[in-house]
């Protein structure tokens, strides 16, 4: 007979397998989601009758809905590109019609991807009968259907009249959505479905014998993980102990140069020269070039910005921001407040400047870059203010006793970056490869 694996949500089936593991799901889980489910799979009066332990059959990943997007997101599935998925399947689905259908046979006019979006959220998980309906009650097709009883179905792409394998309400309405990448069908679902729990039971398969533990492994493989290069060594551990401790759920995403004995690309020059070597052999990793918002980190990104980047690559500066506009610097003629954007403002900047019992936070004018005619300045004392962040834990992230607003939106522009690039590399003749 074979052992079934799914990826489900709220009970209804994205992906199914039979006798194998199918669809490896690991990137959208960490090691802390695995639990335990229910099996149905499981005669449990045998497991009682022989004193036998259901445990491991039982064995699943677990995560909430709304703590998987930002895991989609980063692996490519944001709502722009659902669109796109969306769009090419229905021009697809339409020329196949077109092709296949006798002349006098009307085409049907297709949702757009706005209804379909409408549709799909409008129309809450939860609040759609999981009642099962029996082969045998006459009435089957009309209480499966349900709520979508009468419904011009034609209008969906790749919709089959006579093809349903529905037992109820809400898995017909799970077959009419799931047209798309099983990871696009789970982001649309995300909208209004987020405490929803997604799961994945590996337990039958391995204890039935048709796979083994090893094969189910969480977080983000390596082709999927990002290359964060930076100018220095200190930005390495700010921005490694910044995603641990606020974005601890996307964190397996991001790697970094190895700086445990010294940065081997230090400096913008330096930086730059290694982007253009990786563009010139054709790197397949997923790298961002970040440089510091500072004259050196324009001058170089500038430059940066003339290289013919690979899609899976790109450059970006720290943001900038309203509170640098007005920020103490001084020169040869005293402290003046001044705009630090694009000048000063290195990856300290964005720490709590308010801790470690220094003066007011300044910067120091160093240098002029004649190419840009603007000064390069450094915050003064930075080096302690990346100490007494690094000392930062959990707890004083719930106690709220340092602030980490700026260098979350640090985070918050390099996952949205990341997120692009991965969308970016997504080919519309990809519709319908999932594995």
């Amino acid at each position: 007979m074979g052992t079934e694996i799914t990826l489900d949500v709220a009970g209804v089936t994205i992906t199914y397998s039979k006798s194998k593991r199918g669809i490896d799901h690991g990137s959208i889980f960490q090691e802390h989601d695995r639990g335990m489910v229910k099996c149905n799979q499981c005669d449990y009066d045998w497991f009682e009758e022989n004193g036998e332990d259901p445990a491991p059959y039982e064995k699943a990943f677990i995560r909430p809905l709304k703590y998987i997007v930002s895991r989609l997101e980063l692996l490519g599935f944001n709502l722009e590109r659902v669109r796109r998925e969306y769009d090419a399947v229905a021009k697809e689905w339409l020329d196949d019609m077109h092709r296949f259908s006798d002349d006098d046979e009307p085409i049907p006019d297709l949702m757009s991807f706005e209804e379909f979006f409408a549709f799909v959220t409008s129309n809450p998980l939860d609040s759609i009968d999981d009642t099962y309906i029996d082969y045998t009650d006459d009435a089957r097709i009309r209480k499966i259907q349900g709520r979508f009883y009468g419904m011009q179905f034609e209008r969906i792409p790749r919709y089959e009249s006579g093809n349903s394998q529905s037992y109820s309400e809400r898995s017909f309405f799970g077959e009419l959505i799931n047209i798309l990448h099983p990871y696009s069908v789970l982001r649309l679902f995300a909208e209004v479905n987020e405490e929803s729990l997604v799961i994945w039971q590996y337990g039958p398969l391995v204890e039935y014998g048709w796979g083994t533990e090893r094969e189910f492994v969480p977080c983000a493989r390596r082709t999927e993980t990002f290359l964060i290069a930076t100018e220095g060594s200190s930005d390495v551990h700010i921005l490694k102990h910044a995603l641990a401790l606020l974005r601890p759920g996307v964190v397996d995403f991001f790697r970094f140069i190895d700086v445990s004995e010294s940065h081997p690309f230090s400096g913008t020059g330096n930086l730059v020269k290694f982007a253009e070597g990786l563009a010139k052999i054709d790197v397949q990793n997923q790298i961002v070039f970040l440089f510091d918002n500072d004259a050196e980190g324009l001058d170089a990104h500038q430059r940066l910005s003339k290289l013919n980047l690979p899609v899976n690559m790109r450059g970006i500066m720290l943001p900038e921001l309203e509170e640098f506009r007005s920020f103490p610097a001084q020169g040869p003629q005293g402290i003046h407040n001044a705009d630090i954007n694009r000048s000063a403002a290195a990856i300290e900047c964005y720490l709590d400047l308010n801790v470690g019992g220094h003066s007011p936070a300044k910067v120091l004018w160093t240098s002029y870059k004649k190419n840009l005619e603007i000064y390069q300045g450094e915050l003064e004392f930075k080096d302690s203010y990346t100490k007494e962040f690094l000392k930062q834990t959990a707890k004083s992230l719930a106690e709220g006793a340092y602030n980490f607003h700026k260098i979350e939106i640090v985070l918050d522009l390099l996952i949205a970056q990341c997120t692009a690039i991965a969308v970016e590399q997504w080919n519309p003749t990809d519709i319908g490869l999932i594995d």
